[in-house]
């Protein structure tokens, strides 16, 4: 059996016991600029058995895997399937404040939580006091909603984290709606760092999407950092090896 073919099996066994499914991933984690992304997918035995999963399941992988035209395709693609109520899709973004100001693990927790509440949003109570990033498990539970989903998120457990949720390993290639996250997540990013290039151009921003290819790295050289960088990530990019003078303009 083809591998793509195995991440609908791999989420038919995961909904035993539940009503739906939701994967969770994140994209640009690791870029030196912009925000860090995260997409929601929710799907259903209903869905997962219908025709248009028989059909396009081969399609779906990890973002990672596909071209920009792939994803870009699918991801309208899956934009008609919410329309119909096929699945339910939303994603969040961190922004580089955030990542700042919480590092990039508790800026991707909350870029998560984002896209969750855009499924299952907080209640009012919740809302008007949602738990801290790093709080105590105790303090979590008193605020998880209630989710009668079970919930896939790609990579490791998250702690202090207010839904409950079951981790995936490379869950990107093992599940499909973790894989239809992933594309989204991806997409919805994509589109930022293209609009960022129209912003503060010379960075290469629509190519490089804010990673630290050659390209990037000279221009920041040259041009200094944006206000879209994020400066915790350059310090470690060019500690020893150069002046951080030199990157201290913003444009």
């Amino acid at each position: 059996m083809p591998k793509r073919r195995q991440l609908r099996g791999f989420d038919l066994k995961q909904l035993e016991g539940f009503a739906s499914l939701i994967g969770v991933d994140e994209a640009g984690r690791g870029a030196l600029a912009g925000p860090v992304s995260a997409a929601a997918v929710l799907v259903t035995r209903e869905f997962l058995d219908s025709r248009w999963v028989e059909v396009n399941a081969r399609r779906i992988n990890d973002s990672k895997q596909l071209t920009a035209a792939d994803r870009a395709e699918l991801y309208l693609e899956f934009e008609a399937l919410a329309a119909r109520g096929q699945i339910h899709a939303h994603f969040g973004f961190a922004e580089v404040s955030e990542i700042e100001q919480f590092n990039i693990l508790g800026a991707t927790k909350l870029a998560m939580r984002r896209a969750l509440e855009g499924i299952y949003p907080p209640t009012a109570f919740q809302a008007q006091r949602e738990p801290d990033l790093f709080a105590s498990e105790a303090e979590i539970q008193a605020y998880q909603p209630q989710v009668s989903a079970r919930i896939l998120i790609d990579g490791l457990p998250l702690r202090a984290f207010p839904y409950p949720h079951f981790p995936v390993v490379n869950g990107d290639g093992r599940s499909l709606c973790i894989a239809m996250a992933s594309i989204i997540a991806k997409v919805a990013r994509d589109r930022v760092m293209d609009e960022l290039e129209t912003r503060h151009p010379g960075y290469g921003f629509s190519q490089h999407k804010g990673y630290a290819t050659e390209e990037h790295r000279l221009a920041l050289l040259r041009l200094g950092r944006c206000l879209h960088h994020r400066d915790t990530f350059l310090r470690k990019l060019f500690s020893g090896r150069i002046d951080p003078a030199q990157l201290d303009l913003f444009v």
